[in-house]
């Protein structure tokens, strides 16, 4: 455990629920950069949490580094009560652990429908012996999806861009769309890289009430955001990383009042 990271105002720094993800000692090099050093979270079931810093303080690195996009160099990840640092990305994924990035990544060429069919997980149809023997149950199964995609994008006001190619939507609704086709592979776990970051205010406050919304329905929330508002509306708990290492944890308002996160913020 990182020496600097403190229990703020004497709250306890292991929260006491039981944690979907628990991240201890996760570090990751570049060269002669560190860009993540011996650095530490915990995701309560349930919860959301948020992940702030300064530019530059590793945070999307330690996104990158949980979903093991990027294989760290030491550390232990645990996630749902098991070790996933040696799996890749895609089996992790199929574990429950779903994120998106700070630039959605949609399939800009094929139609918002495509793009939520093509996120549910061991489709019987991805097997070619199957669509020879099994063509019935695939048929039955594509029903199923395309149902579940509709009520989801009717959720998120994306129905009548159903058939739109995905790479004729705004920014903000692309966003709406990778959120919602994560949803299609009901997730236990969303990293949310950045939702507000390019969207208009209005849209904002729509993505904050959703996820709200799929919190409520049992989905836990790990958030990196630049806009304190969103992060203070919305988060259970906050860490704050500086330079790669923990630098605090705490409520909204503990966070809101830390002289050390203000100093990292401001330089002051």
């Amino acid at each position: 455990m990182d020496d600097r990271l403190q229990p703020i105002s004497g709250t306890p720094q292991v929260q006491p629920e039981m944690p979907l993800l628990t991240a201890q000692g996760v570090s990751k090099a570049f060269g002669g950069i560190q860009a993540v050093n011996n650095a530490e979270i915990h995701v309560p079931t349930g919860k959301i949490v948020g992940l702030i810093g300064p530019n530059g303080a590793g945070k999307t690195t330690l996104f990158n580094l949980l979903c093991n996009f990027i294989a760290p160099d030491s550390g232990r990840i645990i996630f749902d009560g098991k070790p996933i640092e040696k799996l890749p990305p895609h089996e992790i994924a199929l574990q429950g652990m779903i994120r998106t990035f700070q630039v959605a990544r949609v399939l800009s060429r094929m139609s918002v429908l495509e793009n939520m069919l093509l996120a549910a997980p061991q489709q019987t149809g991805e097997k070619l012996h199957n669509t020879f023997f099994q063509a019935h149950i695939i048929r039955k199964e594509e029903k199923r999806l395309k149902e579940k995609a509709q009520v989801i994008l009717e959720s998120v006001g994306l129905a009548p861009k159903i058939n739109d190619y995905a790479g004729a939507l705004s920014g903000g609704q692309r966003k709406l769309l990778e959120m919602a086709r994560g949803l299609m592979a009901d997730p236990k776990l969303m990293l949310l890289d950045e939702p507000a970051a390019g969207v208009n205010p209005t849209l904002i406050q729509q993505i904050c009430e959703h996820v709200r919304e799929w919190n409520r329905d049992g989905i836990t929330f790990l958030i990196i955001e630049h806009n304190m508002d969103v992060i203070m509306s919305l988060c259970d708990r906050v860490w704050v990383l500086a330079e790669g290492q923990n630098l605090a944890v705490g409520t909204p308002a503990e966070i809101q009042s830390n002289k050390e996160v203000l100093k990292a913020y401001l330089g002051q």
